[in-house]
């Protein structure tokens, strides 16, 4: 495959980069946010998306009948990079999760009702697959949904949903038939974050990040707010988890780190020598760099596989969240490694390296090799989908 960009996507790329460097304001944009910069949990990253809105680059890939322009999905990649490698909130969750399993799966009353909102950037969304005994095995999950009336009774606890505190709807899997199969006992619900029945407790992260708790006390969903099938919950999860895999996890923030370190390293000395001129840190540098490359290349296939239609790539989806996740972890050692004792010192502090990223890194680089199914997971998929191996080899 062409791994280069053509005359148009490169015009794309900067136009971004122009709205970047005129919208890309401080409250806005903070690297230093790692990954959890893609999150729009302020009244400034809201009025950003609109402004993303605006331009119409919201939903770019979507039909045109849902107010999108059916560009390739390159397009897309093109803007998710960029907004993350300035630390700017991204597409994530409601173009790519929730929008696209409506256009594919949701009834003509969900589509009217959300996707409007979704592509005009006016809501922002919570997801609930992750409760305490169904983490990376999520066909587990215990949430209680049962029949009542015109709708659903849920009872029960998720946990890890880092939007829940500021955002307007929760979608949400629970099963809904408690005797079928793991698999397809599942069903995917939307509910207002403001539900009586809904209580959020916050859980601070290794990450100086906010995740969530919310426990179900007698949550009354209308059965208009179930998508798709009933007991079909967990195929649609599958889907759009392919769709997390990638978006959310995206590879210029590793890179602008990398490119940081090698700042670093040109001017830096240690006993009095230059670092850069030191063997084992020049071979380190190149691995790296190397790796990154590699990294680039698995996300763009991604794109390439995405854009031959049908479903989601899993394999890609999992081959590239798997490689660039934990080379995420090595880039944030040798940041820590490299820049000396100096680098222990939190992030923002006035005397430390690289304006203390080492240390934030290193920690929340941790949380990205378990968000969006754990690289344990991810090795499994590789080895059933793609090398055909027994489930239980």
């Amino acid at each position: 495959m062409d791994f280069e960009f053509s005359p148009a996507e490169n015009a794309f790329a900067e136009e971004v980069e122009r709205f970047l460097d005129a919208h890309a304001t401080p409250d806005v944009a903070d690297v230093t946010r790692e990954n959890m910069a893609q999150i729009v949990d302020t009244p400034a990253r809201r009025g950003f998306m609109k402004k993303l809105a605006e331009r119409g680059w919201l939903g770019m890939t979507w039909p045109k009948q849902y107010g999108g322009q059916e560009k390739q999905g390159v397009y897309e990649y093109i803007l998710n990079e960029a907004l993350a490698r300035r630390g700017a909130p991204q597409i994530g969750k409601g173009v790519g999760i929730i929008g696209k399993t409506l256009i594919r799966h949701g009834s003509e009353k969900l589509k009217r009702e959300f996707l409007p909102k979704i592509i005009a950037g006016e809501i922002e969304f919570a997801v609930g697959y992750s409760e305490p005994q169904a983490g990376s095995d999520a066909a587990n999950m215990q949430l209680r949904a049962e029949r009542d009336g015109e709708g659903w009774r849920l009872d029960g606890q998720k946990i890890w949903t880092t939007s829940a505190h500021f955002a307007d709807w929760y979608w949400v899997g629970a099963r809904t038939d408690p005797a079928a199969p793991k698999h397809d006992g599942i069903s995917l619900f939307l509910i207002p974050m403001d539900h009586p029945g809904l209580t959020v407790q916050a859980m601070p992260t290794i990450g100086d990040e906010r995740t969530n708790s919310v426990f179900f006390d007698k949550v009354w969903v209308h059965d208009d707010y179930r998508v798709g099938q009933l007991g079909a919950g967990f195929k649609y999860i599958s889907e759009a988890l392919d769709l997390e895999r990638f978006t959310m996890f995206t590879f210029s923030p590793i890179e602008q780190r990398l490119e940081e370190l090698v700042d670093h390293v040109r001017t830096a000395k240690r006993d009095g020598e230059p670092l850069r001129r030191d063997p084992r840190v020049r071979q380190r540098i190149a691995e790296l760099a190397t790796q990154c490359e590699v990294a680039r290349v698995l996300g763009l296939r991604f794109v390439a596989a995405s854009m031959r239609g049908g479903k989601p790539p899993t394999v890609e989806a999992s081959e590239y969240k798997l490689y660039a996740t934990q080379l995420s972890q090595r880039v944030a050692n040798a940041l820590l490694d490299l820049a000396g004792a100096g680098a222990q010192l939190r992030v923002h502090t006035a005397e430390a390296p690289l304006r203390g990223r080492p240390e934030m890194s290193y920690r929340y680089s941790v949380i990205d090799t378990i968000g969006g199914g754990a690289s344990e997971i991810q090795k499994n998929i590789i080895a059933r989908r793609k090398l055909g191996l027994p489930k239980n080899f």
